[in-house]
């Protein structure tokens, strides 16, 4: 399927990213990775496979998923993690579900039936189902997992959203833009593997933090 885009942001992922690209291998998915010029042993790790490669100018899990999605020029893009949590084989049922329903955005869950994920820790599933519901409360958003980035849409319907946020909070800033935007989104079962190495980039109190307190701004921003 050469009409997607995988927008890869890597950060510090030496070890996992090359065997990502690996089993990616299988697939005719264009691959773009995001990274900083300085992450020299990523950048090694890579030299030899058929990817193209995006260097930030700024910093941040948002910024470089910002970067990648305006430099995306396929039908198609997907946010996909450079540590082998996703499952490239789930990809053409996003798709499909795209398609078939006429969406403009498909969000994996592992929170529906026939779901799970073997990385998720006791802290950030109270914390993802915290603001999750504050998603539903705040905003009619129908996705049953606000915080997993594993997603499919139309790269004309995401670059209108006009995405802003650097840092972590761009996962919320997504699907609430475009459920404000009036676009059609939904959920499809997902499991999130093991990561391959490394650790989590996320800070849970600190970017729970930013995360709730953006979540407070979006939602009184609807009354000014």
């Amino acid at each position: 399927m050469n009409n997607i885009t995988l927008v890869i942001p890597a950060k510090f992922e030496s070890h996992s990213l090359p065997l990502v690209l690996d089993e990616l291998k299988d697939y005719n998915f264009k691959k773009l990775v995001i990274l900083q010029e300085d992450d020299y042993e990523t950048i090694s790790s890579i030299k030899n496979y058929n990817c193209e490669i995006l260097y930030q100018k700024n910093k941040g899990y948002g910024d470089a998923l910002i970067a990648g999605i305006e430099n995306t020029k396929t039908k198609y893009f997907c946010i996909f993690n450079a540590d082998g949590s996703f499952n490239p084989k789930e990809i053409n049922l996003m798709v499909k579900k795209l398609e078939d329903n006429k969406l403009d955005f498909v969000f994996a869950s592992r929170y529906q039936a026939n779901s799970g994920s073997e990385d998720d820790t006791i802290l950030t599933y109270v914390g993802n189902f915290f603001f999750t519901l504050l998603g539903k409360v705040f905003f009619k958003l129908n996705i049953t997992d606000i915080l997993y980035t594993f997603v499919i849409g139309k790269t004309s319907s995401v670059q209108s959203l006009n995405l802003k946020r650097k840092d972590f909070t761009f996962c919320i800033e997504l699907p609430v833009k475009a459920k404000q935007q009036k676009y059609n989104i939904d959920n499809i079962n997902s499991y999130e593997r093991k990561r391959i190495a490394g650790f989590k980039k996320v800070n849970e109190f600190k970017d729970g933090f930013l995360i709730l307190k953006y979540l407070i701004i979006l939602f009184f921003r609807k009354f000014i």
